[in-house]
């Protein structure tokens, strides 16, 4: 059964409600006996150093989150990236490379376009993925993204992001919830940040926050917003939000959260006359170009809106003669950031250590 994301989620949160919708979530509940059995049992093995951990030779910083989806990782990831080239850091980021087809996926190439200088590898190895960005990068310090579950490799510190929609995946590992591990993991962190906090009220962040420092007292706290910047086009061309004020368009992506997505046009006061939702990494075919191009039309859009991880894999300024547009967005921290700043120092430093005679001038 193939059900949308926003579907699913409107399942488990118990919003969906009906006869149908309660027996699948009973359901669903059986199964997320044996699902968190299996990953506790794991998680045990490394804990116990029964499995093994795989040290490597320079620093990795991970930034991973608890549940499914998107949590906003990637715009987390380029303002490390971009922190630590100005601090004259080697720095490489590397991921598993989930939905990527002849080539790199949509966050590699969102990054390339961000932050050229930056090298992305992905490989599902992440372990020979870190000794080849060592060896032939002469890379100091490994980005790892989406790394919290994978212990295999080591890593100098766990950066953890919670997403303010659903901070704490309905309580409920998945497929009951959107947990990927049980809540009590989050104590191997060593920060925690909650992303889209404008999404939600003070109050609420306020729960959020002494329900970690309940799970995760020694983390250190931050709050990050995703901030929309401006409209951009393929070919790099930048243009005001209010240019969409008094025309007709329609807005579709392909991201692990898509209410977030939403979220954002509603926060700029923009109203799309239609809106489609896809799988994360949704791979856009000629096919499914088409049907995107005859849906645009049958609205009578004058533009099509999109992510930025759905303009890297379209890499065109319009489709079918209309003009593709996505929002651009920046992180920017709301609470938390010249801590977050400090705790980062040790691994600037630590890093001007490995392979020292590769050292950027300042």
């Amino acid at each position: 059964m193939n059900i949308s994301p926003t579907t699913f989620r409107e399942i488990i949160s118990g919003e969906r409600r009906g006869l149908g919708a309660g027996l699948l979530r009973g359901f669903l509940r059986l199964v997320e006996f044996p699902y968190t059995w299996v990953v506790q049992r794991r998680n045990s093995l490394y804990d116990r150093e029964i499995s093994e951990i795989h040290q490597p030779p320079l620093p990795v910083i991970s930034v991973g989150n608890l549940t499914l989806g998107g949590t906003g990782k990637s715009p987390l990831v380029m303002w490390l990236a971009k922190y630590l080239r100005d601090h004259d850091i080697r720095v490489a980021v590397l991921s598993r490379g989930y939905g990527a087809k002849d080539g790199a996926n949509d966050e590699a190439l969102q990054l390339e376009r961000n932050l050229p200088d930056v090298p992305h590898l992905e490989n599902p190895d992440r372990v020979a993925g870190v000794n080849l960005a060592y060896e032939e990068f002469a890379t100091q310090l490994i980005l790892l993204d989406d790394g919290f579950q994978h212990r295999r490799l080591g890593r100098s510190a766990d950066i953890v992001l919670l997403d303010a929609l659903e901070p704490f995946g309905f309580e409920h590992v998945f497929p009951r919830g959107s947990l990927r591990e049980p809540l009590s993991s989050l104590n191997r962190a060593d920060v925690v940040m909650l992303s889209r906090a404008d999404c939600i009220s003070e109050a609420e962040r306020q729960q959020v926050r002494e329900r970690v420092r309940q799970l995760a007292p020694e983390t250190l706290w931050a709050e990050c917003i995703h901030a929309p910047h401006c409209l951009l086009s393929a070919s790099g061309k930048t243009e005001s939000f209010d240019t969409l004020k008094d025309q007709p368009f329609v807005a579709f992506c392909g991201i692990g959260n898509p209410k977030a997505f939403r979220q954002t046009l509603t926060s700029l006061n923009l109203s799309p006359i239609d809106f489609r939702e896809y799988a994360d990494h949704q791979p856009y075919t000629k096919e499914e170009v088409n049907r995107l191009i005859a849906w645009a039309k049958e609205q009578n859009a004058a533009a099509l809106i999109c992510t930025e991880k759905d303009l890297v894999k379209l890499d065109s300024d319009q489709l079918g003669g209309i003009p593709l547009k996505a929002v651009r967005i920046e992180l920017q921290f709301i609470t938390g950031e010249e801590s977050f700043k400090e705790w980062l120092i040790p691994f600037v430093e630590n890093a001007k250590e490995v392979h020292p005679e590769f050292n950027l001038e300042s």
